[in-house]
């Protein structure tokens, strides 16, 4: 299963990153495989809806899920239709965070913002 985080770094002990849509990366860890990849956000340079952009790419990556600190309402659309779930994470390490996932450790992630429309970078 492939699960995605939000992160500040390109690495797996980067703190995760407070804005889901307009995080600079991506790390998408496959728990069969036990492997991780990168990906550039290119939805965070967007002028709008960076949150609907982020959640589809996500889908497309085949993600099952996400655990993020939130996320907006309209990418939480594009992740219910697309059959992701979103856990809260813990204070730490992307690293952290995937170890508490599979020790069952999270919760899920009720709590859906009304996002930041036309804000600009956060």
């Amino acid at each position: 299963m492939r699960i995605a985080l939000p992160v500040n770094d390109k690495d797996i002990k980067s703190e995760i990153c407070p804005s889901f849509g307009r995080t600079p990366y991506f790390l998408i860890y496959d728990t069969a495989e036990k492997s991780s990849v990168f990906l550039d956000n290119l939805a965070a340079q967007s002028a709008g809806g960076a949150g609907i952009k982020a959640a589809q790419m996500l889908v497309d990556q085949s993600v099952k899920v996400i655990i993020a600190p939130r996320y907006g309402e309209n990418a939480a659309k594009v992740l219910i239709d697309g059959d992701i779930k979103v856990y809260k994470n813990i204070v730490g390490t992307a690293e952290e965070n995937i170890k508490a996932y599979e020790k069952n450790q999270l919760d899920i992630l009720a709590d859906i913002h009304p996002g930041f429309h036309n804000h600009g970078n956060k």
